[in-house]
């Protein structure tokens, strides 16, 4: 038996999937015609691909080579800052010798914010395809790595994911620079990090890990970029996919790392001591730890008053607990459990029933099947027509059916609840709706026994969950009743003094002991 586990570990370690390696060119190399068939060879096949060949004096022509990829660059940026001093013969002023034209058009011509010597073919190929212009000199064996990204790309907005009636409107959009740049202006803080890295073997896409310095727990940043660094596939093409890629429990319906399109929301998380991960090319940002109790809570519950959020958030407790259970509930009850249902009521729901020639089973799975179709419907039309769609079609076909005797209209009551209190918690929605018809399943064939065993069930996997070494029920399990003051109560701001030790795994302050608000004393100004 040991000799077989050491086989298979050892078969596991030679599957594993090491860092990915990009593709060798080589050096720049000092003839230019070598460079330029090189750079050429390899992304010259495209039509986008333009470059312009120029030739500048000092003491003997020079070569130069100009290239980039359209739409990704400003061309008018590239014309007026990079070849017109080009042919002023400029170079030649200031340059003391042949081999420091190169130095001189770096550091007196060019006026670009961001202009840098790269040395190899492949750096020049990355510069090229991030929306940078690259030039090369005959007789040098570097060039210029010039940035001149001007591609088009949607204004911040606000999200239609999170909408919020208090707070800021703004939104993420699909450019990475420009999400960083929301969180810098949220967080003006110099130990705000942002390390960059590449994913996808054939996409090269761009992303960044996020996280304060000093706050974030290092072994937690040293986990993502590891389970980050794994990722060995051809393509990145969403958060998303990250996602699930470095999670705990793949095999989980709870999602036990977060996204967010809004950037207070992500900044807050970061100033708790959590990680960010941004994906160019898609306005979701990941956050890790994430627990369940985060599912509850929304950016304004810390914009407003207390009193008001924490009943808010027992309204969205009742609504998680409403739209998993209520058609299981109603099942069992019109099923086997008829002793608990008030005989007025009973007598109510069995005329509503006379007529149904199917059991409250097949009944609450047509409703709910039929409920989803509309529901996606309504999503992947435009959005005039699905919000349309949405309505009309629940209004028609839930009043066809009770006419036509399939349904009762308990049942289309029922049926309806559950989708209202559905929408109310939608960072759960795969994992509500995959509990509902579970919980379906059971109380059609054991009524509350089913319900209560799989309830039991359902908690005792969110027990067993972790997010990057974070309990995903933290802080109700494991228990830690200081983080209770923001769970579902939510106690006033300055009663919050330090971060969630659950998510930092130590204690550290966030906040001054004497932030109470009080009344200034009498003969006090």
């Amino acid at each position: 038996m040991l000799r077989r586990l050491k086989y298979l570990q050892k078969i596991k370690a030679t599957r594993m999937p090491t860092k990915q390696q990009s593709q060798t060119y080589g050096p720049v190399g000092q003839s230019i015609e070598e460079n330029t068939a090189q750079i050429q060879n390899i992304i010259g096949k495209s039509d986008d691909f333009k470059y312009r060949e120029l030739e500048i004096y000092y003491q003997k022509p020079i070569n130069v080579f100009i290239c980039y990829l359209d739409g990704l660059v400003n061309e008018e940026y590239i014309t007026l800052h990079l070849i017109h001093p080009l042919l002023e013969d400029i170079p030649a002023k200031g340059a003391k010798n042949e081999a420091d034209v190169l130095s001189m058009l770096k550091k007196r011509l060019f006026t670009s914010t961001n202009i840098r010597e790269v040395h190899t073919i492949d750096e020049s190929i990355d510069g090229i395809l991030s929306g940078n212009t690259v030039i090369f000199l005959d007789g040098y064996d570097s060039a210029l790595l010039i940035s001149s990204q001007g591609f088009e790309s949607r204004n911040v907005e606000q999200p239609d994911t999170e909408s919020s009636v208090r707070g800021p409107r703004e939104g993420f959009n699909e450019v990475l620079k420009v999400n960083t740049t929301l969180i810098r202006r949220k967080i003006s803080n110099p130990n705000l990090v942002f390390k960059e890295m590449k994913l996808g073997k054939q996409s090269n896409t761009r992303i960044r890990i996020g996280y304060i310095e000093g706050i974030a727990n290092p072994k937690i940043v040293a986990e993502v970029k590891e389970r980050i660094n794994r990722i060995d596939t051809d393509m990145i093409l969403e958060s998303g996919y990250i996602e699930q890629y470095i999670e705990d429990h793949p095999y989980s319906i709870f999602p036990t790392i977060a996204n967010s399109e809004k950037p207070d929301k992500i900044a807050a998380k970061i100033l708790e001591g959590r990680v960010a991960i941004f994906c160019d090319g898609t306005p979701f940002v990941l956050t890790v730890p994430h627990v369940f109790v985060e599912t509850l809570q929304v950016t304004e519950d810390y914009y407003s008053r207390p009193y008001l959020v924490t009943l808010m958030r027992l309204f969205r407790v009742l609504a998680l607990f409403l739209t998993v259970a209520t058609p299981a509930i109603f099942v069992s009850v019109s099923t086997f459990h008829h002793e608990m249902v008030p005989s007025l009521l009973l007598l109510t729901m069995a005329a509503a029933e006379e007529k149904v020639p199917f059991p409250a089973f097949i009944e609450a799975m047509l409703m709910i099947i039929v409920f989803e179709l509309l529901r996606e419907a309504g999503v992947r039309m435009p959005r005039p027509v699905g919000s349309a769609i949405s309505i009309v079609g629940a209004l028609v076909i839930g009043e066809a059916a009770v006419t036509a005797g399939l349904v009762s209209a308990p049942m289309v009551i029922v049926v309806a609840l559950t989708a209202i209190t559905g929408f109310i918690v939608t960072a759960l929605n795969d994992a509500i709706i995959l509990s509902r018809f579970f919980l379906l399943f059971l109380a059609a064939a054991f009524g509350f026994y089913g319900v209560l065993m799989g309830t039991l069930v359902l908690l005792g996997h969110l027990c067993s969950l972790r997010s990057f070494g974070t309990p995903y029920l933290a802080p109700m399990a494991s228990v830690r009743l200081s983080e209770w003051k923001d769970a579902i109560v939510r106690f006033p701001l300055w009663f919050l003094k330090s971060r969630p030790q659950s998510i930092l795994w130590r204690k550290t302050q966030r906040q001054s002991f004497e932030n109470k608000p009080h009344r200034p004393e009498e003969g006090e100004n």
